[in-house]
């Protein structure tokens, strides 16, 4: 139950948000925020030794009845992103008490949206449950809404927030879809249970569906091309946001989600190929357009994309591993290690370099990268902080980024290995790919660099004059630096403790303990081909760079129209003024028109799933003989039917009106049931007279009614009304698929219910809450009808008023 009510902690304290920040004024609310992801990192670092004795679990039921709850899964992998959440946003927290005013911001509501976003996230990761995990999923999305629209006075904070809603919301729905198959199939809502089970769930007509379906998911949660377009305009959030959703948590929650089911999923050829080549494809992508921007959160954003991308493509090459046979299966087991340490690598590095920008943007006024440049002696720790993530990032020694960059070349180059899955003919194009794609990471590492720091600039000219940041606002940044230097040098004690533990858990088929994962990390292997690649992307990637002026017009060619933001941004005037111009076009104000759309779309959809699905049959073995009674009143129905399509008056059509509905209550006396004989009786009575009332408010019989387009119309819709009703009730009549519930009515109505007359019994005792709604929204209707009434003003009233 602790750790389930742990979850909960940030959530619940930020209830006291608010209280603090009108209560103590003059500190700033982010010293108390501080100490709950402190406390819940320092809570998880205990699990550390220990990990691979687990998993813990506690469990908390919401719907005992329907088996959902709220179950705290630790095992290795989510034990690693419950403490890249916590301590990465400990010091987030740390640095946005320096960066956000407590005078000029609404700090109350920015902490509360930042604790309410870490509690979505530790339920994501730690979530046993389908349904639990989904709903936290999608409170990620909500959060993350309201701390892109921070600023929401702002334009462009607004369309941000409601982008990465509409496509990340989206994909959560499609993923739903996929649980719901998966439980379906695998018998359970336990991830647990269902990878356990996995054969069966295998064997499933749905498996593609539940790969796709989920896949969606992910994909929209971590920019995978092409729903990566949220992300560069996600970037209008503060500064802090960007450091800790964009770079080491919301993003990573569908990196989670992949890893976390690839024990199920990587039997399958389409979840393998997928993963990997939309991996490579947003890396490929994200790299590529980095390079063309101007503003450094979004050069940070695309980059962003592309480690994402990279991540996703080792953890598609890591599924491979439950295809194959030692020593190839070591080969393999690479990719899921690389993928997890690097995940590691890009939350520090990554983080760091969102914090430099922060802080260029607050101590010069911009982070166009046009107007900058020079910095590197008026802000020498933020320049080295952004040497030590840029060259992380680039994928350069002796940072932490090179050694898992040097991975996932080995992953990559492993899949011209592979023969399965039509690998032998397309994998050797996979590792060009990967190594066109550093290249270009490795030019906008550069770019970020050089023309923030290094290039020439003219100081002067900008908004403010710059100046190192205050040491507050550097600390957070100084600490991941640092882990970026520290982890080169101590790579295998990071893989012992924290990898290692997630790669047993996403692998758990392959390996028993995480001495089985024989995997050492270092930094010089010989001269492998790796390191040849890694050669060819720094000589490659610097020669682009010094020649950045002559290639970058190409950019220019790319028409914003019809780039993937243009289509969005088409779908959504579609959906606001195109389906406006649409809706004009049926919605015409006429009450005879909207019910003919009903009408007719009714007819349609009835008849054809009648015959579509061969439900309409006809059988004359239970009908009763027709007597001359019966062929009379049918007569005059028929007649009163025509009279009131026939009739010049009004006053005519309701006499004919009443004639058809006095005639159906001589058809229930006739078939001996007097109730509603007499309920007909009484309704029809009511309305005649209602008509009748009316009489001189219903207006005359227009010209336009002569017509003949308006008696067609009139005359299709009622005769496929008509023909409908028919045929369902001489279906109904004729098949029962299901016995009927008369004869339970019959033998019940006087033992258990304690009535005589059955009908009465039906109403007020069987169907006693259906006839209770029945009264209330005629007695609502009523009240409405006497309210239009009363408001009426007499005509005496009206002329004094228009003569005034």
């Amino acid at each position: 139950m602790n750790q389930v009510l742990l979850i909960f902690l940030p959530v619940l304290f930020a209830l006291f948000v608010p209280l603090l920040y009108k209560t103590f004024s003059r500190i700033h609310t982010g010293w108390f925020v501080l100490l709950v992801p402190l406390t819940l990192a320092i809570y998880y670092a205990r699990f550390i030794p220990n990990i691979t004795e687990g998993p813990y679990t506690s469990t908390f039921y919401w719907v005992k009845s329907l088996d959902l709850s709220v179950t705290s899964y630790l095992d290795g992998l989510s034990l690693l992103f419950s403490l890249l959440i916590t301590i990465i946003g400990s010091l987030v927290v740390l640095y946005s008490i320096f960066y956000l005013d407590r005078k000029k911001e609404q700090l109350h509501n920015f902490y509360f949206y930042l604790l309410m976003f870490m509690t979505a996230m530790l339920g994501v990761v730690q979530s046993d449950h389908l349904i639990s995990l989904y709903l936290f999923w999608e409170l990620t999305s909500i959060s993350s809404f309201l701390l892109i629209g921070y600023w929401y006075n702002r334009d462009r904070s607004r369309f941000g927030a409601l982008k990465s809603m509409m496509i990340t919301v989206f994909g959560g729905l499609m993923m739903l879809g996929g649980f719901l198959l998966l439980a379906q199939a695998g018998g359970s809502y336990s991830i647990r249970e269902l990878i356990a089970n996995g054969s069966v769930i295998a064997d499933s007509p749905y498996f593609i569906w539940m790969i796709v379906l989920i896949l969606l998911g992910a994909f929209t949660k971590s920019a995978q091309f092409p729903f990566y377009i949220w992300l560069p305009d996600a970037m209008e959030a503060p500064t802090p946001v960007s450091a800790y959703l964009h770079s080491a948590t919301m993003v990573k929650a569908g990196i989670y989600l992949v890893a976390r089911l690839t024990p199920l999923f990587a039997v399958s050829e389409y979840w393998i190929w997928l993963v990997v080549l939309s991996g490579l494809i947003t890396l490929f992508w994200g790299s590529f357009f980095a390079v063309k921007q101007t503003d450094l959160k979004g050069i940070l954003a695309f980059s962003t994309v592309s480690q994402l991308g990279m991540i996703m493509a080792m953890l598609g090459a890591a599924g491979i591993a439950f295809h194959v046979e030692s020593p190839q299966k070591t080969i393999f087991a690479f990719a899921a290690y690389a993928a997890i340490f690097h995940l590691v690598n890009h939350a520090t590095f990554k983080g760091s370099l969102f914090m430099v920008a922060g802080i260029v943007d607050h101590e010069t006024g911009t982070r166009d990268i046009r107007k900058l440049g020079g910095l590197m002696s008026l802000m020498p720790i933020s320049f080295t902080i952004a040497a030590i993530g840029s060259l992380a990032m680039a994928g350069l020694p002796p940072f932490n980024g090179f050694l898992s960059k040097e991975l996932f070349l080995t992953s990559m180059l492993s899949l011209k290995e592979f023969s399965l899955f039509n690998f032998s003919t397309w994998g050797p194009i996979l590792p060009w790919v990967a190594f066109v794609a550093s290249i270009f990471t490795f030019v906008y590492c550069l770019y970020f660099l050089y023309y923030t720091f290094i290039g020439k600039g003219n100081t002067s000219k900008l908004p403010k004059k710059p100046h190192e940041a205050p040491i507050g606002m550097l600390i957070s940044p100084i600490i991941l630096a640092s882990l970026v230097v520290a982890i080169f040098f101590i790579p295998n004690v990071i893989g012992k403790y924290f990898i290692k533990p997630a790669v047993l858990a996403m692998q758990p088929q392959l390996y028993e303990t995480i001495d089985d994962i024989p995997i050492y990390v270092q930094a010089w292997h010989g001269w492998t081909t790796e390191l040849q690649m890694t050669i060819g992307i720094v000589v490659i990637g610097f020669l682009l760079f010094i020649t950045l002026k002559k290639w970058q017009p190409i950019y220019r060619f790319v028409s914003e129209k019809w780039s993937l933001n243009g289509l969005y941004n088409r779908l959504m005037r579609f959906a606001d003024v195109d389906s406006q111009k649409l809706s004009n076009l049926y919605m015409t104000g006429s009450m005879r028109h909207y019910l003919m759309y009903m009408f007719a779309f009714m007819v349609v959809a009835v008849i054809s799933t009648l015959f579509m699905s061969n439900g309409f049959n006809y059988s004359t073995a239970n009908t009763a003989e027709v007597g001359i009674f019966e062929i009379a009143t049918l007569i005059v129905m028929i007649i009163g039917t025509f009279t009131v399509l026939i009739a010049r008056t009004r006053l005519t059509a309701i006499i004919a009106l009443g004639a058809v509905g006095y005639s159906v209550a001589l058809f229930f006396i006739i078939f001996n049931a007097p109730d509603l004989a007499l309920t007909q009786l009484v309704i029809e009575t009511v309305s005649v007279a209602l008509f009748l009332l009316a009489f001189y408010h219903l207006p005359k019989m227009s010209r336009h009614e002569e017509r003949m387009p308006f008696k067609i119309n009139n005359f299709l819709i009622a005769l496929g009304v008509g023909v409908m009703v028919t045929l369902v009730a001489l279906s109904a009549q004729s098949q029962k698929l299901l016995p009927s519930i008369s004869q339970y009515y019959k033998d019940t109505v006087y033992t258990k219910a304690g009535g005589g007359n059955i009908v009465n019994v039906i109403l007020v005792d069987y169907r006693g809450f259906d006839t209770l709604f029945e009264i209330t929204v005629l007695a609502i209707a009523g009240m409405a009808i006497l309210g239009m009434i009363k408001l009426r003003r007499p005509k005496k009233e009206k002329k004094t008023h228009e003569t005034k």
